[in-house]
């Protein structure tokens, strides 16, 4: 089976204010139940569980940031994987939990423990939802982002595709935002386009538009194809597998 990477950032995930689209969510697993019916191994790369945390808890003491995150996620990921759960188990499928950390990429033993379990879920149809474990992450532990996450998962199981799911369409010239802005379909790795891309970061996660450009230019230079779209757009997953001429998204090639 074509093996796919699909990374979900917590803009596609969240709400205006910040607290779980669930119907989003839905929509995604939709999705992802019918890449599956096409040929495809999915695994998921999610962020979420400070959303789904914030949902769940409505605070009224102070909190430093590192605190908020770590109760947050700790509230969050129980609820985030309940929905995966039940979302899957009406069309027959199980899902699997994979938390990690940057320490777990450090060594080929640790890498290869996660690769194995994520080999066996994908063997047995199991969906491998991963997450940065943030209960745990914090300061040099923690990735850039999600965004750096999926590419190694993306590397490490040998993925064909990884799919960057954001709230902007893609690449632009400049910011998107700004009259006459204009998509970048398709980007080379060697192609700097460091200048055209505003390095703020995303509303509730960590990552943003540069990060992406980062990931997406690392990956496509080992040779995976990376897309980065809008996950809010209806049928996005498929619309990019099936039907690329009709779809607005920016591709990256070695």
């Amino acid at each position: 089976m074509k093996r796919l990477v699909v990374k979900i950032g917590t803009n596609v995930l969240t709400r205006a204010d910040g607290t779980l689209d669930v119907t989003r969510v839905s929509a995604l697993v939709d999705q992802v139940v019918f890449l599956r019916k096409q040929g495809y191994a999915v695994v998921l790369v999610s962020s979420g569980a400070v959303a789904c945390g914030r949902t769940e808890l409505h605070l009224d003491n102070d909190l430093d940031s590192v605190e908020q995150r770590q109760l947050y996620s700790a509230v969050g990921q129980v609820r985030l994987m309940d929905l995966y759960y039940r979302l899957f188990r009406d069309y027959g499928l199980q899902v699997g939990q994979v938390l990690t950390t940057k320490r777990n990429f450090e060594t080929e033993r640790e890498r290869e423990n996660q690769r194995a379990c994520m080999e066996v879920m994908l063997q047995h149809g199991v969906v491998p939802i991963v997450n940065e474990n943030d209960t745990v992450s914090v300061t040099e532990l923690m990735f850039t982002d999600n965004d750096e996450l999926s590419g190694l998962i993306a590397e490490m199981v040998g993925a064909q595709t990884l799919v960057l799911l954001s709230n902007i369409s893609g690449i632009y010239d400049r910011h998107p935002d700004e009259p006459g802005a204009r998509l970048i379909r398709t980007v080379h790795c060697a192609d700097d386009l460091s200048a055209c891309i505003s390095k703020e970061k995303s509303a509730f996660g960590r990552g943003g538009m540069f990060s992406k450009y980062n990931t997406a230019r690392r990956v496509a230079a080992s040779g995976i194809r990376v897309l980065i779209a809008d996950g809010k757009c209806e049928q996005i997953l498929p619309d990019l597998l099936l039907h690329p001429e009709d779809t607005v998204f920016t591709e990256f090639l070695p």
